[in-house]
């Protein structure tokens, strides 16, 4: 039986996918100069760099486990297909593909402009006066049985899976499966693992992600990069609302120096005073802000159970941030399809 069929004519006139679609290729019809000057004009034809950002797309999306698996889907699924203008006589890409044009990517940034393009589309519904920061772990691709003795030679002894009793540093161990990995824990009563921290800067109006960055585990990560962020992206007299874990001198301070005013959680220890007192905390918006803030627990409740960030898919902090990038541009696609579907 011969049937022609076109993916347009299967695919809802109400579905989605269609205005993420529309707001995707508008972003990406602005980056061709970007994409031009990374790849050659002659040469093997190669996957357009616009159809591998489009499928990351998707893989956040739909919680897609591998790019393998999402390669394998695309031979039959229809949705997919038309997502990325393909027909049906067109074979899927092989999945090493990603692989291959994954480092050209990040060495010129894409994901980053990507993702500052399609907040720039979104800036209409945005705030420019209030914002919120937080930071939470992302799991690395490494198990606790590659965390051994710097010094090392290498092998791979069973006797590793049984650590009780050894004490374990990052000063003295390292992962050999994801060195940049670090051996981190939440806070008291909760377990080590070996992590990534990530940082999130969203604005209040609509909890947009404004910023996403991936850093090193540590105690000192969440307010360092949220100064870095509040740098590049908060004009003054704007508000910066966060948990008690930023209630420092020092982060009270840098926010101040930068001309926005911290509406952080207090701490309410008496061995312990907040740095901030009556004179940001009588005012109505810091009450605001305290109870807006808890908005950007959703954005990663998102990114973690559906953008494929719960734990990472790769080693190393760069290919991380890579991926970040790529599932917050997915979740403020998601996010601006919705609320100008609300407002149409």
């Amino acid at each position: 039986m011969v049937c022609l069929v076109s993916p347009e004519e299967r695919v809802p006139k109400d579905h989605p996918l269609r205005a993420i679609r529309r707001l995707a290729d508008r972003a990406l019809a602005t980056m061709s100069k970007d994409f031009d000057a990374i790849y050659a004009e002659g040469g093997r034809r190669s996957v357009p760099p616009e159809r591998l950002l489009k499928s990351s797309l998707l893989i956040a999306l739909y919680s897609i486990r591998s790019e393998r698996q999402f390669c394998e889907q695309l031979e039959y699924n229809l949705l997919f297909r038309w997502f990325l203008d393909m027909d049906m006589m067109e074979p899927a890409f092989d999945p090493t593909t990603f692989t291959k044009n994954r480092r050209r990517l990040m060495d010129a940034d894409i994901a980053a402009v990507f993702f500052a393009t399609i907040r720039e589309q979104a800036s209409a519904l945005m705030s420019r006066e209030h914002f919120s920061v937080d930071g939470t772990l992302l799991e690395a691709w490494a198990s606790m049985k590659s965390f051994r003795p710097k010094e090392e030679d290498g092998g791979d002894s069973n006797g590793w899976a049984d650590f009780r009793g050894h004490k374990r540093k990052n000063d003295t161990h390292e992962s050999k499966t994801d060195p940049e990995a670090r051996l981190y824990r939440k806070g008291r009563g909760h377990e080590a693992r070996l992590c990534f921290a990530g940082h999130a800067l969203v604005e209040n109006r609509h909890g947009l992600l404004v910023d996403l960055r991936v850093s090193e585990a540590n105690g000192f990560a969440e307010r360092q990069t949220a100064l870095e962020m509040v740098e590049g992206h908060l004009g003054r007299g704007a508000t910066l609302g966060a948990d008690r874990g930023y209630d420092t001198r020092g982060f009270v301070a840098g926010c101040r120096e930068r001309g926005v005013t911290p509406h952080v959680t207090q701490h309410r220890h008496p061995r312990r005073r907040s740095a901030i007192d009556g004179r940001t905390t009588r005012h109505v918006g810091y009450r605001i802000s305290q109870t807006i803030r808890m908005r950007i627990e959703q954005v990663f409740g998102w990114l973690k159970t559906v953008g494929g960030l719960r734990r990472t898919r790769f080693r190393g902090r760069r290919k991380t941030q890579f991926a970040a990038y790529l599932a917050g541009a997915a979740y403020n696609l998601l996010r601006v399809s919705r609320l100008r579907s609300c407002a149409a």
